[in-house]
Order: structure tokens, then C-alpha cells, then sequence
């Protein structure tokens, strides 16, 4: 039996040839936003064609439609089998199954964990389709909001683009011409043209022999309840109080019978903070739900249907639904009669016969949201990454730059100089203008937590030691030891510390600053010591007291002084000793009061210069001269009746030092 497409209604262009391999039929889907997929059954001379070479290959079933024209299912081999080996006895040829699917397929065969930064959803749809060079044209019409960033984490490419896309409300069909076909993507109905041969379809109630008519035979129409009001809600960290006071971002409303109130969703949609992007979004997904609220299915032996174009129909009793309509899925059965031609006339089934969905025109589409967009399990450890040749990299919020290490690079040496999104930072306490702050440093690694799980949401929640960012010590040699340390930047070789030892016996408090230590007490600072204090100042010492100062010494106390003791009293001066008093001059010792000068003695005073002496004791006044004694005066009056008493000399009383208050002994 000689197998051939000459004449035939349907004709097959493969990889294998003309004639290699003949339609004897097909089942199929296809749907907005959704991809196609059909079933081919095929017929061939030869029972040992290369399955290898069909695989990836590109296929085309072309029908013919009465009264002129094809309508064409373009696609790829993305599987393929013998079903049946050909034989004599009967005659009958082989038998292949192949199915074939868009070229968009292949994105189920591949997965990636990645980020796009600064991209709209159309743009980062597109560098994927671009990467497997599959044929698009973009058609979208809204403005769409460049993304800081977008991860794609552990999902196919496929389910990638696709949950952005029903995200957004952007779907695609595929237009198929020359044996090619093309993914158009678009967010508006507007972009849909009338399909040939469809322009008055007309509704007859009985379907049609295999080779009769064209027409609409079964036609149902109905609808569900569908929600009717979306809200849009984010929260916006640079725009905190009017996120927390406003909340709701944007409303979306469609007219309903029901009340619109009971059947709101109220979503919460991140990245989304202004309002016309947010209402977009909400008018995309309350249109998603009111797709379902009229439908209709239907039957036809219309060749030309297509899921993307537009068809009218004529003759249905019900003269409202004498309208245009966009088709948006549709189940094909295409049989080939001229291997069917032992069978009665009226026995066989229809070359063709489709099953399809379809809304009024004016309803518009909205591909519904089913992929479900991946989740992290749990905290993730990135590695902070920053320009070359810097160790601290932030902006004015205190955010950093993280690389994952699931992230793919191309190439990997560019990995410090790759786009990346900022991330914010954890700190254990964050207030207006205070709070703590650590910042981690370039190369260190962190733990990353992604708010709901959500991979376009990381949160750097804390740091981990590693085998190139080691712990301050040696563990477990010190592993009493609990540390806040920093390291000098740029370039290190120092450090300030605060430490903590907790070894028994030998515990410690220890602080380090690298250069100054400078600290403000606005009132009071008390400090005990339990046993010494040590205080050693390289260079000056320097202290200023605004009013008065104290000091009690229970022992001894020594002060030596390498150069000049100078001490200006503003006041009175009082030196008092519970025994001697010793003041030695390595020269002179000069005294003077601008009034009067005044030595006393309990007992004996003794001047004593050279070998000269001066006693003055109880007993008188003894004067002991090594030489001559000589007394000069205007007058010199002795034993005349004695001079006037000098003032006795003044008691010192110096002020008792006031007691210090205890410090906080930690059992407050």
C-alpha cells in the first residue's frame, strides 16, 4: 500500500521527509495561556524510522479548509514511539505515535535558581525566551514597573514565566503560518483578530458528515459566581507610616448582581507599593475572576477555530447570543477518512470535530493564576558581596549585597561585579536614630531569611563563622570567652574589643580601643574597685573638675613628679599631719605672704643656718653664732619693756573628704 499526503485533507511536513509519515489522526488542546499539546497518530511504509531524529524535531500538520485555505498545528516532536510494526498479513502499514507540543515546552525540561534585577516582568519573559531562541512577539500594551529584583528559585523556566506572567495578567497564544509558529504575549483583548472562515458561523443543532458543512452544532451558555472586588496591600519600609496608616494600596472593582463586599480578595503583593502599579495588578486579577462569571462551551466542524481568534455566530434561536466571541481552549479530533474508506459513510466519525470554550468579546481574558510560585523552607547563608578593592559596601539604610550560593554566575569571574538587589539588615534593636547596629562586611557570610518564605524577599537575620571568617579565638581552647570585636578597616592590623571571660577564678571584663576611648556621663559615674587599680598614662594626663573633688587614701599615698609641680590655690591652702611634717629643697625653700607670716611651735622652734643657730624654747632664746652676731636696726631697744605678741599661728582644719557612693554591685 502506497502511503501518500497527495490529495489528502491533512498533510504532514517532518524531519524524516515528505510521505515518510501520513496523518491517520490526531487528538489536541489547546488553550490562552496554556501550552498545547497533540496527540498524533501516523502511518508509514517502514517499521524502523529513526526515533532519534524525530526527537526535537520540528512538525507540521497542515488542513485543508472548504472553500479555501489551511489551518496549521505547528510544534516540535517532544516524544515519539513505534505503537505498531507493518506487516503483510493483514496489509497494513506501521503505526508511530508522536506528540507534539510549542516550542515553550522545552522550558519544562529546564530549571534555574537566579535573579533578575531592574527588569519588568515583560522584559525578564522575554530574556527567557530569547535564551532558547523561541519565536515572540511582545504585545503588551500596559506599563509595567521595573522589579529591584525577581528570583526564580528551584522552578522550571517554564513555571517561571508563567507564574509571572498570570501574575501580571499577561497570557500568550500562538499564531501558526509557514509551518512555523509564534508565541504573541499580551495583556489585552484588543490584540485578537477575527479568524477566517468564522466571521457568521452558523448554529445548527445535529453535527455534520465528514465531508459536509461547517458549523457550530452544541451550544452551552452560563456562568458562576465570581469575586468581585480585589485590594492590593504592601508594606513600603521607605514610606513606613503611610504604609501603616493607609495600608490599602489599590481597588479593583467589576460590576455584579451580588454584593461586591462579601466577595472581595484582599491581597497582599509585594514590590507593589505604588498605586498605579498596584492598580493594574488589582484590575488584572478581579478580570482573571470574572472570566468565569460567562462562559461558553460549545461544538464545531470548523476547521479554522483557533484558540486567540475571533468567531461570530448566526442562527442561534437565542438572538443575544448571535455575537462575537474569543475563543480561549479548544480539544480537537482531526481522522483522516481516506484510510477509513471501508467503513459506511455514516459510520465514520467527522474529519474534524472540536470541542471549545468561549467568552463574549467585551468579557475580556485573564489567564487564571494556578502556578504556584516556589517557597523557601527555611534560612538560607548568602556571602556579602561589594566593589573590588572595598570591604564595607551599604547604602543609608544599612543594607547590603548578598550573593547566594545557589545563584548561578555567567561568568563566574564577574561574580563581584554582578547587578544585585539590596538587602536589609536585622539588628536586635532598631529605633528612630538609635538602637544597635552591626553591619556585615564583604566576604563574610551571613544567614538570610526569606519573609513568608517568599525568595523576593530576603532578610539577613545574623552571621556565621567558616573556615575563612574564623572566630576571634582559638576554639575550644577559649571558648569561655564571649566577645564583641571588630577589625580596623581598610586594610586591618587592629581592632576594638569588648570581652568577656568567663573562665572560674579567672574571670575578666576587657576592653580594647584600638586608637581613642572617649566616653560622656551626663550626670553621675560611679566605679568600685573590690581589691587594685593601675592606671598607666604613656603621655599627658589632663582632668578639669567644674566644682569640688574629694579623696580619701586609708593608707599611704606617694606621688612623684619627674619635672615641675606647680599648685595654684584660689583659696586657702591647709596641710594638716597627724605626725611630721618633712619639706626638703634640693636648693632654696622661699616663703612669703603678702600680709603676714606666721610660725608657731607647740615646744621648741629652731632656726638653723649654716653652724648658726636660734632657739626658741620654753625657756628663752637661745642664740648660738659660729661668728660675730651682729643686730642693726634705727633703734635697737633691748630689755625695754618687751614688744607686742604676735598672733598665734592659725590651726589647720582641712574640710573631711566626702564619701563616695557605692556602685551597682549587679544585685539591683
Amino acid at each position: 500500500m502506497m502511503l501518500t499526503d497527495t490529495d489528502r485533507i491533512a498533510q504532514v511536513t517532518c524531519v524524516l521527509g515528505k510521505n515518510a509519515l501520513t496523518l491517520y489522526r490526531m487528538r489536541g488542546v489547546e488553550e490562552l495561556g496554556r501550552l498545547a499539546q497533540w496527540d498524533v497518530e501516523l502511518l508509514a511504509e517502514q517499521s524502523n524510522l529513526d526515533v532519534a531524529r524525530m526527537l526535537g524535531s520540528d512538525f507540521s500538520l497542515s488542513l485543508e479548509i472548504p472553500g479555501g485555505g489551511t489551518r496549521e498545528y505547528n510544534g516540535i516532536v517532544t516524544a515519539f514511539e513505534l505503537a505498531r510494526a507493518a506487516s503483510t498479513q493483514p496489509n497494513r502499514p506501521a503505526m508511530y505515535r508522536a506528540t507534539v507540543r510549542p516550542r515553550l515546552w522545552l522550558l519544562t525540561r529546564a530549571s534555574h535558581c537566579r535573579f533578575f534585577h531592574q527588569m519588568s516582568v515583560p522584559a525578564i519573559i522575554g530574556k527567557v525566551l530569547a535564551d532558547y531562541h523561541i519565536d515572540f512577539e511582545n504585545k503588551c500594551s500596559a506599563t509595567y514597573p521595573s522589579l529591584e529584583h525577581c528570583a526564580q528559585y528551584r522552578e522550571t523556566d517554564f513555571d517561571f514565566v508563567s507564574r509571572l506572567a498570570e501574575r501580571e495578567g499577561i497570557y500568550y497564544f500562538f499564531e501558526h503560518q509557514g509551518g512555523k509558529h509564534r508565541l504573541i504575549l499580551t495583556d489585552s483583548s484588543q490584540v485578537h483578530g477575527a479568524t477566517p472562515h468564522c466571521a457568521a458561523l452558523p448554529f445548527r443543532p445535529q453535527p455534520a458528515t465528514p465531508h459536509e458543512h461547517e458549523w457550530v452544532y452544541a451550544w452551552s451558555t452560563g456562568g458562576e459566581v465570581a469575586t468581585g472586588i480585589v485590594e492590593i496591600n504592601d508594606y513600603d519600609f521607605e514610606k513606613p507610616l503611610q504604609s501603616a496608616q493607609q495600608g490599602l494600596v489599590a481597588r479593583a472593582l467589576r460590576s455584579t448582581r451580588f454584593d461586591p463586599a462579601v466577595y472581595a480578595m484582599q491581597e497582599h503583593a509585594p514590590g507593589y507599593t505604588q498605586h498605579e502599579d498596584a492598580e493594574r495588578l488589582a484590575r488584572a486579577h478581579v478580570e482573571a475572576h470574572q472570566a468565569s462569571n460567562v462562559f461558553v462551551n460549545a461544538r464545531t466542524t470548523a476547521r479554522a477555530i483557533w484558540p486567540g481568534g475571533l468567531m461570530r455566530l448566526s442562527g442561534h434561536p437565542v438572538e443575544q447570543q448571535n455575537r462575537e466571541y474569543l475563543v480561549v481552549s479548544a480539544e480537537y479530533a482531526i481522522h483522516s477518512d481516506d484510510y477509513l474508506s471501508t467503513l459506511d459513510p455514516h459510520d465514520r466519525p467527522p474529519v474534524f470535530d472540536c470541542a471549545f470554550r468561549a467568552l463574549p468579546r467585551e468579557t475580556g481574558f485573564r489567564a487564571a493564576r494556578t502556578t504556584a510560585r516556589a517557597r523557601v523552607a527555611g534560612p538560607q547563608t548568602a556571602v556579602v558581596v561589594g566593589p573590588k578593592g572595598e570591604e564595607i559596601h551599604t547604602d543609608k539604610y544599612g543594607r547590603i549585597k548578598v550573593q547566594f550560593h545557589w545563584e548561578q554566575l555567567a561568568p563566574e569571574a564577574s561574580r563581584d561585579s554582578l547587578q544585585r538587589c539590596w538587602v536589609r539588615v536585622a539588628q536586635p534593636w532598631a529605633g528612630k536614630g538609635y538602637g544597635a547596629f552591626f553591619l556585615p562586611r564583604i566576604g563574610q557570610e551571613v544567614l538570610v531569611h526569606f519573609i513568608e518564605g517568599d525568595p523576593d524577599q530576603p532578610l539577613v537575620i545574623g552571621s556565621v563563622y567558616n573556615a575563612a571568617q574564623t572566630t576571634p579565638y582559638e576554639l575550644a581552647a577559649k571558648m569561655a570567652r564571649t566577645t564583641l570585636k571588630s577589625n580596623s578597616t581598610k586594610g586591618g592590623n587592629g581592632f576594638n574589643e569588648m570581652r568577656f571571660d568567663d573562665t572560674k577564678e579567672a574571670e575578666q571584663l576587657f576592653f580594647h580601643a584600638e586608637r581613642d576611648l572617649e566616653t560622656w556621663v551626663k550626670h553621675d559615674a560611679l566605679t568600685r574597685i573590690g581589691n587594685e587599680r593601675h592606671v598607666i598614662v604613656e603621655h599627658d594626663d589632663l582632668a578639669r573638675c567644674g566644682g569640688n573633688r574629694s579623696d580619701a587614701v586609708q593608707g599611704n599615698q606617694s606621688v612623684r613628679i619627674g619635672g615641675k609641680y606647680s599648685l595654684d590655690v584660689g583659696g586657702d591652702t591647709q596641710h594638716k599631719s597627724g605626725a611630721n611634717i618633712l619639706v626638703g629643697a634640693g636648693v632654696n625653700v622661699d616663703v612669703k605672704g603678702e600680709a603676714n607670716v606666721t610660725i608657731e611651735a607647740g615646744v621648741t622652734l629652731t632656726l638653723k643656718a649654716g653652724g648658726n643657730t636660734i632657739v626658741l624654747g620654753p625657756s628663752g632664746i637661745a642664740i648660738n653664732a659660729a661668728g660675730p652676731v651682729t643686730i642693726d636696726g634705727v633703734v635697737v631697744q633691748i630689755n625695754c619693756g618687751g614688744a607686742g605678741g604676735g598672733a598665734g599661728a592659725a590651726s589647720a582644719s582641712p574640710d573631711a573628704p566626702a564619701d563616695p557612693r557605692q556602685a551597682d554591685d549587679g544585685s539591683k
